[in-house]
């Protein structure tokens, strides 16, 4: 069975960016495979279609980063993100396309924001120590916004950030959280009916994609410089934000 061509042509470079991001530069800038793909097909069926190739994305790029993650906060974020993916499934059954639409384009353009004050120096994150409590609350957060949109990278990056950790602790860190995360969301999405055959089929012919993606973003990750890889995000993340907008409220 082939696939829709209109649906690859978005979804090829949509995997591979979120491949790339994963593997190399934390999960946030895999968010940007949602609205690229909700462009196209309706928000449910990309969240439901992205969820098992950002699964086997985990599992390639967790063998490089084994064990340098930060303990602590690893162990909070994933614990808090449990409650945040059962309210991620209440506000699933109630939520029609239009107001996914409307939610994952908000969730775009405040990202873009939020990197673009914090690049400029507007937005400045002050240094936190990890406290058990911050770190839960942002699992909560990252439980939520994932499950609704694949968005948990960003809430993650501010919380690891704040508290200085390295650039290959951060990585490890973000890696371990969202395998333990995705695991969790699969079988609420399975009894939700995010997942379908043709999403199973489309994640078939895109699981080359997915890999492939994720040994660049570990290779990207010595020698990219984030700055010009989250350029390209934000382009992206805003011209998706704007149009997911614009439709749900025509």
């Amino acid at each position: 069975m082939f696939p829709d061509l209109a649906i690859m042509v978005f979804a090829i470079p949509a995997v591979l960016f979120a491949g790339i991001s994963k593997g190399g530069f934390g999960s946030g800038a895999a968010f940007a495979a949602a609205p690229l793909l909700a462009l196209v097909i309706e928000p449910a069926m990309a969240i439901g279609l992205l969820l098992p190739l950002l699964m086997l994305v985990d599992a390639v790029s967790l063998r490089f980063f084994w064990g340098g993650w930060h303990g602590p906060s690893a162990v909070a974020l994933m614990l808090g993100a449990l409650p945040g993916v059962a309210l991620g499934v209440w506000f699933f059954q109630q939520a029609d396309a239009d107001m996914l639409r409307l939610l994952i384009g908000v969730i775009a353009l405040l990202f873009v924001a939020y990197q673009l004050g914090r690049n400029l120096g507007w937005l400045k994150i002050p240094h936190m120590d990890f406290r058990w409590s911050t770190g839960l609350l942002t699992g909560a957060v990252i439980g939520f916004t994932s499950f609704v949109s694949h968005a948990g990278g960003p809430p993650a990056a501010i919380f690891l950030l704040a508290q200085g950790l390295r650039k290959g602790v951060y990585q490890a860190t973000s890696v371990i959280v969202f395998w333990f995360v995705n695991i969790a969301k699969a079988i609420p999405y399975a009894m939700i009916g995010l997942f379908t055959r043709e999403t199973l089929v489309l994640d078939l012919w895109l699981a080359p994609v997915a890999v492939i993606g994720a040994l660049l973003g570990v290779k990207a990750h010595h020698v990219v410089p984030e700055c010009s890889f989250f350029a390209i995000t934000y382009v992206l993340l805003v011209g998706a934000g704007c149009k997911l907008i614009w439709d749900a409220l025509t």
